[in-house]
């Protein structure tokens, strides 16, 4: 039975095993290279300071994770975030994404948090072999709504990506 639980450093890791071929495989990263050890633990352990870090697992084995993060660094921007979820290539399309996003949610939602923004990656050419689709179908699904539209700004495997935001308000007020 998969569980959802905190992140904690111990995890590291396992969440950069599977974190690491995002970057070096996929434009789904923008990174060119995978942190090491030491600078993933450090990320993690600054983000858990504020904002909610869980994971998804099953029998002892982490097959995803998903965290929140500073939006902006400006104090004005405190109250929204932006997020990011990375499941386990052997279990993509298995409903682990969703579980991991909603319980991330949540605890925002409890938090007092505003709103949730994904910054994702995008190209037209359906047939990229870097970056597979479906993120921003993920995204509308969860309630995200496309708010923006940036071209040609990412450079990766010698060539350009588009990004996209979506936002999801997590109060009317």
């Amino acid at each position: 039975m998969l569980t959802i639980r905190q992140a904690t450093l111990a995890d590291a890791p396992r969440l950069l095993e599977i974190y690491a071929p995002y970057v070096g495989e996929t434009a789904i990263s923008f990174e060119y290279a995978a942190p090491s050890l030491e600078e993933f633990q450090r990320r993690i352990s600054s983000i858990m300071q504020r904002y909610p870090y869980v994971v998804a697992e099953e029998n002892g084995r982490v097959w995803g994770y998903a965290y929140a993060s500073a939006f902006k660094e400006r104090e004005a921007f405190r109250m929204t975030v932006e997020t990011s979820v990375y499941v386990d290539a052997a279990c993509r399309q298995q409903g682990i994404g969703r579980q991991l996003y909603i319980a991330l949610e949540e605890q925002l939602h409890t938090s007092g948090f505003r709103s949730m923004c994904a910054c994702i990656a995008y190209t037209d050419d359906a047939n990229d072999p870097y970056l597979p689709g479906g993120s921003i179908v993920f995204h509308e699904r969860l309630g995200f709504h496309k708010v923006a539209h940036f071209h040609r700004c990412g450079w990766k495997f010698s060539r350009w990506y588009d990004i996209v935001w979506m936002e999801k308000l997590l109060c009317e007020d």
